[in-house]
């Protein structure tokens, strides 16, 4: 069985090959085309194609990590959008809450009202009213349904959200609205609050359901055409495309929850990090990683804990500000990558970031026209990073042009010297890696000293044991393939759907076999979604949750309540939620009455997965491996000193290595750097660890 993983970066797509039957695989890297990054992606599935000799009917499943979901929110490059709603209930998505981005700011931009997902003007009120137990207390007024929709059609209107008040407990008048709008306006793209997300607090569900009504057709286009093309190439297989809860979806439930993908190109590294940290364990404790990956314009930082990837709390995730109430991986992602401009700001100040050269220009050192010192600049001056390592000499780098901008541009103007203001630029950077991750751990009470750091990306190696000596972090993986361990990570996840009720009780008011009642109607529709999908019942492997908290808060935790199909007793459930609200918090109240918000199944079904394979046993001594050495300049006690450095090709090591740093260890997506301070040693499944010398 062959997998095709691809993932797209800001400024590099990568592409992954493996063969289950064999064990062979194969990785690739494609610039990528900003302008339509199918085009990128397309280009680098035939090239790996014809190195591998896979004819393209021979590949089985393609898996995508996709930015197109969240290139439209940020940018703001959405259709023209619409809302039909309760009568006299369409400025909810403009008001939101009272908490403010700024609190204390009074001169702040409120994202939702400054770039609004759907203009006022095309906010339509229609009667109708549910009630908060459900019940219809004034019927839908079709013909209003139908005026609204025709107004919508004439005002250039290309998508529709339709969020009623309490559709999350009766969704008869959203069904029959959509129906109506279809009807009218065929053209349109119709999406409701109960099919994206059907869960309580009126603000972020209707936020949610206008943020996909204001990307479902781009993500439509964009899946559809790349399908089209994967079909003229000859590669017939499904595909499928990874969500932002670490779960791979059909084509057909992306087009229909496009705002599911908001991080699908992060998840899929996480995914990978995981994976890595699993093979590699330090004891039976469950994994316990920081992963940190790092590439030309953004790093993204992601928690394992126990074995488990940190899923973010459902009312405190956002995306460029806007409130999205969907499943999500917990990611920090800041602009910090190979392609993140160095500059002076208008006051003197060094920075560095968030801004990016990314593919086009890039940096100086690409030959694209990039004129601004960034991250690979400053690497390139400092001899890291040299023509025939990159990208395993496929790119024609230049070393003369980076030293002479970063001298003119940062060293002349600051009175520094020229090696010393490139490690001025990865000290700021590594400092602004290095405060996200504590962000994830110190400041959620998580000690940094007991993770391990995975670090991946085309620069995430490059960095990595500058964090982990920031942060005292005292293992360092680097995995095998770093450059393309997203899209790698595509293939080690499964289909995964979320079902979600409101569903307001006191704990201590139900009983198990009521409970029981509830979640079997869940279970049911995510079964019928995973069998429309040629998966198994065998194959079928679900989790019970949900959403409590003590009666009077308005936050919840999310608890686990049963154990495959069945769920737990309530006495036990209770227990649960404290144990986890003195976790997260620190304290609890066992006397406190316990009330059960959302019932929630997740359920996930096999797929056919990335498998390890050990890498040869070790050969002759390292130093006899080197391809050449060269200077390389370090910084040691805030000084930059030139070391005698050697560049080891890393597909000439074995398990088993020991290294001493200083050394580079190149490879065609990424180059590791093992600092003066540090060692390397390879691992049986060909990853690195870096850790400091004693």
């Amino acid at each position: 069985m062959k997998i095709l993983g691809v993932d797209i970066g800001g400024t590099f797509t990568d592409i992954y090959l493996i063969d289950n039957e064999t064990g062979e695989q194969t990785i690739h890297k494609v610039s990528t085309t900003p302008e339509d990054p199918s085009e990128g992606a397309l280009t680098g599935i035939r090239e790996i194609c014809e190195m591998t000799g896979t004819e393209p009917v021979e590949v089985d499943y393609v898996l995508h990590g996709t930015t197109i979901a969240t290139n439209a929110v940020l940018e703001h490059d959405g259709v023209v959008t619409g809302m039909i709603t309760t009568e006299n209930y369409r400025d909810v998505v403009h008001i939101g809450r009272h908490q403010r981005p700024q609190n204390y700011s009074i001169q702040q931009d409120i994202p939702w009202q400054k770039n609004p997902l759907v203009r006022r003007r095309h906010r339509k009120g229609v009667p109708e009213r549910v009630t908060a137990d459900g019940q219809v207390a004034l019927a839908l007024d079709e013909d209003a349904v139908a005026e609204r929709a025709a107004e919508l059609r004439e005002e250039g209107v290309e998508s529709v959200a339709v969020s009623f008040l309490f559709s999350y407990l009766n969704d008869e008048h959203e069904r029959r609205t959509k129906e109506i709008v279809e009807e009218v306006h065929p053209d349109a793209y119709v999406t409701t609050s109960s099919e994206v997300y059907p869960q309580f607090r009126e603000f972020e569900r209707f936020t949610t359901t206008a943020m996909n009504a204001f990307i479902g057709p781009k993500v439509v286009e964009y899946i559809s055409r790349f399908k089209r093309e994967l079909e003229a190439f000859g590669v017939n297989a499904d595909l499928h495309v990874m969500q932002s809860n670490g779960g791979i979806a059909t084509e057909d439930m992306v087009k229909q929850t496009a705002v599911t993908l908001l991080l699908s190109g992060p998840a899929a590294g996480i995914l990978g990090g995981k994976w890595r940290g699993d093979a590699n364990p330090v004891d039976d404790s469950g994994t316990n990683v920081i992963t940190l990956d790092m590439g030309g314009t953004s790093a993204d930082i992601g928690i394992v804990s126990g074995g488990e990837i940190v899923e973010a709390n459902v009312r405190e995730t956002q995306i460029g500000g806007y409130p999205v109430m969907i499943p999500m991986i917990d990611i920090e992602t800041i602009g910090a990558g190979g392609g993140s401009i160095a500059y002076l700001d208008e006051v003197g100040a060094f920075r560095v970031g968030p801004k990016s050269a990314g593919a086009v220009p890039g940096p100086v050192a690409y030959k694209r026209g990039g004129t601004d010192p960034t991250v690979t600049d400053a690497h390139v001056t400092l001899g890291r990073i040299r023509p025939e390592f990159f990208l395993g000499g496929e790119m024609d780098l230049s070393t003369d042009e980076p030293r002479e901008v970063v001298r003119e541009r940062l060293a002349e103007p600051l009175g520094m010297d020229t090696m010393e203001a490139a490690l001025g630029v990865l000290q700021i950077v590594n400092n602004s890696m290095a405060n996200a991750i504590r962000s994830k751990t110190i400041q959620k009470g998580r000690d940094p000293k007991k993770f391990a750091l995975v670090s991946f990306g085309g620069a995430g190696p490059m960095h990595a044991a500058d964090i982990a000596r920031e942060l005292d972090i005292p293992r360092t993986l680097i995995p095998a393939s770093p450059g393309v361990l997203s899209a790698i990570g595509l293939s080690t996840t499964d289909l995964q759907y979320d079902q979600i009720a409101t569903e307001f009780s006191m704990l201590a008011d139900l009983d198990r076999e009521t409970l029981q009642t509830d979640y079997d109607d869940l279970v049911e529709r995510v079964r019928t979604r995973l069998r429309a999908d040629g998966v198994s019942d065998d194959d079928i492997e679900l989790e019970l949750t949900a959403d409590c908290r003590y009666q009077g808060q308005g936050y919840e935790l999310n608890v686990v309540v049963g154990d495959g199909e069945r769920v737990s007793p309530v006495e036990r459930v209770r227990e649960t939620f404290d144990e986890i609200h003195r976790s997260e918090f620190g304290h609890n109240f066992p006397e406190n009455p316990v009330e059960l918000v959302n019932e929630r199944v997740t359920a996930y079904g096999r797929l056919p997965s990335s498998k390890l394979v050990p890498i040869p046993e070790a050969e002759g001594e390292v130093a006899d491996l080197a391809l050449f050495t060269e200077d390389v300049y370090f910084s040691v006690d805030g000084e930059a000193r030139s070391f005698e450095t050697p560049f080891v090709e890393r597909a000439t090591l074995g398990a088993g290595h020991e290294i001493d740093g200083p050394v580079i260890i190149g490879e065609k997506d990424s180059t590791t750097i093992v600092p003066p301070d540090f060692s390397a040693r390879v691992l049986e499944y060909g990853d690195i660890e870096l850790a400091p010398r004693e």
